[in-house]
Parts: C-alpha cells; structure tokens; sequence
C-alpha cells in the first residue's frame, strides 16, 4: 500500500514531512517552508484521519499537522514504544516523570519512574482540578488507548445528539468506521480457556452474582495475532505489559488504517512535530496558522506561517477548544460565539478497584487489552457501563480494576487566560460526585454480593477508593449543533470545521472514539458535497 510505504520511507529519511512519492509538490513546499495548501487538518486522531481520508479521496490538496512524532523508528531497545513496566523516556509528553493512572501499590511509589523530557506518546495535561490523558504522535489517542470499540446505547445517542439521524449514523455510518478501523472480536472459546483473561473471567462471575450481565467488547487489537502471541509464535505486545505507552504489535492504530489509506491518495502530506499556536482569518476569507517546528527534545526550529482556504481543527478536545477560544478572545476570530469552550465533560470516567479473596486469584498473567464490560447502563438507580480493566503487574495482585463510564450530567467550560496564553479549564471535583456516586452504587452491590471490599491503595498516597481525578475520554468544547451547525461547520465562519470529539456534548456512554469517528465520516461526507471543490 502507497500510504505504509510513505510512513516506510519517511522513517528511512529520518524526517518530518510524510508523502507518498507522487504527493502535491505544493503541500510538501507548505510543510517545509510555510505557505499556501487547499486544504489543512490540525491533528491526526480519529476525526482528522477521516477528514483527511476523504479530502484527498476528493482530490484535495491536504496538508495534515502534528505535534507529535511519527512513531514507527525503534529506540535502542530495538522497541518503538516501551512497555508500562519499565516506562522511559518515550513513555511521556515532556515530563521529568512518568504519571501513570495507577500512581501506587500497597501505597508505594513504586509505579512511576524518573525519566528526561522528550517528546513522548502520552500526555496527561493537568488542569486545577482535572488531568487528562491523550496521545501524542501520528494516531493520537489510537497510539495509547486500550482500543475498545463500543457504539453508544442508541437512545443515549439520540438523548444527547437529538438532531443527528441516528437510523444513518447505525446503518451507514458505524459500520463505516467499524470496517474502516478494523474493528474484530475475540474468539469466545479462547477467552474462556486462556490464562490471560482470567481476570476478566473473575469480574465476570462476581458481577453475576450481583445480578448483573457482561458484555464482550470488539476492538481494534487484533485477537488473532494475540491468540498466536500466546501460542509464542510472533512477539508479544498485549501479552508484554504494552498499551498506555504504546503497542509494538497488534493494534490496528489510525497510521495503519485511515492515515495510511489518506497518504495512498496521493493528495495527503503529513507534517510531525508542529504544532499550531494562532489561527487568524486572511483578507480573502482563508485562514493563516501560526505553526512552531521543534525538535523531539523540545527545541524550537522555525515558526511558519501556512495558509489554506479549508481548515479542520482535528486536535480534540482539549487541542481544537482552546485553538477556537484563543482566537476568539484574542481577537483574531472574533465571531465565534460564546458556546466555543462550553459543554466539556469526562465522559463520566472514575477508575475503581476490588480486593479479591486469596482464594479467588485474577492472574499473574494477564492480557492488556480489555474484553469485557459489566453492562448495568439501564439500571434505573444509575447507569454504568465499566470496562473490566486488566492490571498486568507480572505478579498476582489479587486485585479486580475498573473504569467506570457513568451518566454523569456536570460540563465544564474553557476560559482564555492571557497571562498564560492556555486555555484554564473550569471544573471542579464536586462536578464528579455523580460519577463516584454512580460507580459506588454499582461496586458496593458487587462486594455486598461477593463479601469484598475496594482497594484503596492504587491511586496516590492517600486512603482512596475512586480516582475521580483524571479522565480518558475528554468530550465537548465546540459541541454539535451549538458552537457549530449539525455537521461541524463553525458559527460564524465559512470553510472552518470541527471534526473530533469536541463535538460531543461531555458523554457519549462508552468508550468514544468509534462514534467520534462515525459522526467524522457523516459530517465530512455533506461538507466535501457541498462546500469543498478540489483545487
């Protein structure tokens, strides 16, 4: 495929420009150089590859722009990406330390570790009162998530994106992301047969005896090459500790499915390592970004002006929310309205965790991709939906792990602060006092069932049973049909498009980014018809 061979040859040419050979001389000019493309997607997560993918698709230039690495050059492990064991410097976006969501054990800092700041795959950017983890490289989040591929509960969908046609968006649109990402599934009988889920098999006789169901759960991970990873025919990646800091096998990330197939046009041009600070409207009605070039130790090469007459702001949520506000406040898009930054949420996330009895062990072998969920979204006291975590420390632990997906209604909003010039996020942990609640009901009816208790020594120092902290699935900013219209056409301006889950209003329900996809596919879909003509 031309697309795998672009990222091949850009690996080779130790560069930041990635084309494939017969790319618009125009857009590679633009990367390097500064200057004017058609077309330019800000971001390579789920939103931008789609929009990227069928901007070239219809013949349009496109100039796609990441902060992060192309990650595909192995380090002197001879790993791409390192393991969450044994975390370095690759591990993390510019810290002097790793800070992994389980920050402890038995109230040790033993997890995290000491490393040099380097441009890394997985950020956590902290807020007052929220952090928020996302990645970083081409891929985005699908370099670091554990790749669950989850539609919503259809009536919460239509709850929350009333005026999106939900019979298109299940009839057309999911399964045009779901085949686009290559979503699978897990063989049942090796589920139920293998040591490394017998965590999950654990968790899932508990929940039962709570009167509560489970569900399998696709993904992105390819269950096939997991099942061979066991047999040790091929190396290990989800059997070797590897997600949060990367999968060195097995995990049809977006570099492997969309972004590939947008390079194989011939009309896409990725750039790595820059990052856009200011974006302003031109004189003709195109717009002009600001873009600073670094190195991956943070060293600031050039800072470049490209220009466009399409711009689709792909950076999610955080990324695309504080661009908009920004340049709302400062001056330089002055009509955006006052619903860009508002309608923020954490997709109810609270991660949560079970002392198990001695006799009832969880695995010292166990998968890091997840395939289960404890489905409980309809009950009528508070809807869950919780991922069945793995916990692979090598070791038993004992230990049952969750993330909670709760129904939470609580938005935060971003507001421009000029002494920083950063985008503050207003939330505050008593916003998140539904979630834990709402996953405390759930948990407690587990252990009352099954006569255990939660682990309070996972997250920190501190006595503490539900990380309501951080999150990982950041939602809303520029929300459908309020910041923008109802296919993510900003209000206010022509050309000018939201194409990533700032779009959603906080929550979706599950594990986001599949609908973030599907809803990517449906807008840009009605904006190449009728706004964009290939020049």
């Amino acid at each position: 495929m031309l697309g795998m061979a672009a990222f091949g040859a850009a690996a080779l040419a130790g560069g930041t420009t990635i084309a494939a050979p017969r790319a618009a001389a125009a857009a590679k000019s633009a990367a390097d150089n500064g200057g004017y493309v058609p077309a330019v997607v800000i971001g390579t997560g789920y939103g931008a590859a789609v929009s990227a993918l069928r901007l070239g698709e219809a013949g349009v230039q496109t100039l796609m722009l990441e902060m992060g690495q192309l990650w595909n050059q192995p380090g002197p492990d001879g790993n791409i990406f390192c393991g969450m064991l044994n975390p370095d410097k690759r591990s993390s976006w510019f810290k002097n330390r790793t800070e992994a969501p389980l920050g402890s054990f038995l109230w040790l800092d033993v997890v995290n570790r000491n490393i040099d700041p380097y441009a890394g795959v997985l950020d956590r950017v902290n807020y007052d009162q929220m952090s928020v983890y996302v990645g970083r490289g081409v891929g985005g989040g699908s370099l670091v998530n554990g790749g669950m591929a989850v539609e919503p509960k259809r009536s919460y969908f239509e709850e929350i994106l009333p005026r999106v046609d939900s019979s298109e968006m299940y009839d057309r649109y999911f399964p045009r992301a779901n085949s686009m990402l290559r979503v699978n599934h897990i063989d049942t009988k090796w589920f139920e047969d293998t040591e490394w889920y017998k965590f999950a098999r654990v968790s899932r006789e508990q929940a039962g005896k709570a009167g509560l169901g489970t569900v399998f759960v696709p993904n992105v991970y390819d269950f096939g090459y997991m099942q061979r990873e066991a047999a040790g025919e091929v190396p290990k990646s989800a059997l070797a500790t590897e997600v949060i800091y990367g999968n060195n096998h097995g995990k049809q990330s977006l570099d492997k499915t969309y972004l590939a197939a947008a390079l194989g046009t011939g009309k896409v041009t990725i750039q790595t390592l820059h990052q856009v600070k200011a974006i302003r409207q031109t004189k003709d009605g195109g717009y002009a970004l600001t873009v600073e070039q670094k190195d991956t130790d943070g060293k600031l090469l050039a800072t470049k002006e490209i220009s466009c007459r399409y711009l689709f702001l792909g950076a999610g949520s955080l990324g695309s929310t504080e661009l908009l506000v920004r340049a709302r406040d400062t001056g330089t898009l002055p009509n955006l309205n006052s619903e860009v930054g508002a309608g923020w949420g954490p997709n109810g996330n609270i991660m949560t965790a079970r002392a198990n009895h001695m006799w009832n062990p969880t695995g010292a072998h166990q998968s890091s991709i997840p395939a289960l969920g404890i489905d409980a979204w309809d009950n009528s006291d508070s809807s869950v939906f919780a991922e069945i975590a793995p916990m692979p420390a090598g070791l038993e632990t004992w230990v049952s792990l969750y993330l909670a997906i709760t129904k939470n209604p609580q938005r935060g909003t971003f507001v421009y602060d000029a002494a920083s010039d950063r985008a503050k996020l207003n939330w505050t942990r008593d916003q998140n006092a539904p979630a834990v609640n709402a996953a405390k009901a759930l948990f407690d009816r587990i252990n009352k069932a099954n006569g255990t208790i939660y682990r309070y020594d996972l997250f920190g120092t501190q006595l503490k049973a539900f990380a309501d902290d951080f999150c990982y699935h950041p939602l809303g900013g520029c929300v459908l049909g309020k910041a923008t219209d109802d296919y993510g056409r900003v209000a206010g301006y022509k050309n000018l498009y939201v194409t990533d889950g700032s779009l959603i209003p906080g929550s979706v329900g599950v594990n986001p980014f599949v609908t973030i996809t599907a809803l990517a596919e449906r807008n840009v879909e009605r904006i190449i018809k009728q706004d964009v003509t290939a020049s």
